[in-house]
């Protein structure tokens, strides 16, 4: 029997806050991904990076303004950072659960770089919060460096970009090791976003949604399946309210129709339903299904999450 390809998205979690919090985090994390690799699957994973760029970018501000001779760095090399580091983790981690039980297979990382449009909306109207709080006096700083900042009630913050994905540079290096059955981390945070300026890629300061590339990185693999794992069983109407329903089956007429009653969150569940319309609508025969990570299990055999198709 053919191994089904299933792209697997994993969400705050899987991946706890910090770096102590991560490795035990990633080792549970690692468990619920072996058993997807014993039920005969082809994982490619990504994952999201929020907790840990937003700390790569407060410790390497901090080391500017402790010691001037350190530039910051920018976004776009935050990003790289955490792709590394948390594919690191996921990768060794991984790699023990599976000889754990008996399977020798590569696992590898992909440090992955996504172009954006630099005329894309997103950037002329900034809205994911990155970074420390700051003082008025250290965002008026940044705010003359040309950067965006909001107020809230902790403080300020800087604000970047989230715009749409266009291509993953890397994405023949995924398909390659993908079809050699090989476990591929890819993408990581939403990737590294960069823009294409005769033919050099520069790097953009801003992030990219993890569930919209996940959407993206299915589409191009044909994978057969988009797994979405995040911190609820189902996808729920009426979520939180005491009418609360869950869906079990969904079609891509009702998540229109939802999304067009605002059933969703617009920082939380819509962006999932919104991958998972963009994937099916490249790839009509295939399956999303969003649970919880530590459902994953039964996810596999139907018997929890939430399954939309075509």
């Amino acid at each position: 029997m053919s191994k089904k390809k299933v792209v697997v998205a994993l969400g705050h979690d899987a991946l706890g806050s910090n770096t102590l919090a991560q490795l035990d985090a990633v080792r549970k994390t690692a468990k619920a991904l072996a058993d997807l690799v014993e039920a005969n699957y082809q994982l490619t994973i990504t994952h999201s990076n929020g907790h840990q760029v937003s700390m790569i970018h407060k410790a390497m501000t901090e080391l500017h303004r402790v010691y001037t001779g350190y530039t910051p760095a920018p976004m776009c090399v935050c990003s790289a950072m955490s792709q590394g580091y948390v594919g690191y983790d996921i990768q060794n981690s991984l790699k023990s659960e599976l000889l754990s039980r008996g399977i020798s297979k590569p696992v590898s990382t992909i440090l992955t770089q996504v172009t954006v449009d630099p005329y894309d909306e997103a950037f002329y109207d900034p809205k994911k919060a990155i970074g420390r709080y700051m003082s008025k006096e250290d965002a008026d700083i940044e705010i003359n460096k040309g950067n965006y900042v909001i107020e809230t009630a902790e403080g300020y913050r800087r604000v970047v970009a989230a715009p749409q994905p266009i291509d993953i540079v890397e994405i023949e290096a995924i398909k390659l090791l993908s079809d050699a059955d090989q476990v591929v981390i890819a993408c990581g945070g939403g990737g590294i976003p960069v823009i294409e300026q005769q033919h050099v890629l520069k790097g953009a300061s801003a992030v990219i949604e993890k569930d919209c590339i996940a959407g993206k990185l299915a589409s191009d693999l044909r994978a057969d399946e988009l797994l979405i794992l995040t911190s609820v069983d189902y996808v729920y109407l009426n979520f939180e309210k005491d009418h609360q329903e869950p869906l079990k089956n969904l079609t891509l007429t009702d998540a229109r129709r939802y999304i067009a009653e605002g059933q969703f969150g617009e920082t939380d569940m819509l962006p999932k339903i919104a991958a998972a319309i963009s994937y099916l609508e490249a790839v009509p025969h295939g399956r999303v299904v969003i649970t919880s990570l530590n459902k994953t299990a039964d996810a596999i055999s139907a018997k929890i999450g939430t399954v939309i198709t075509a």
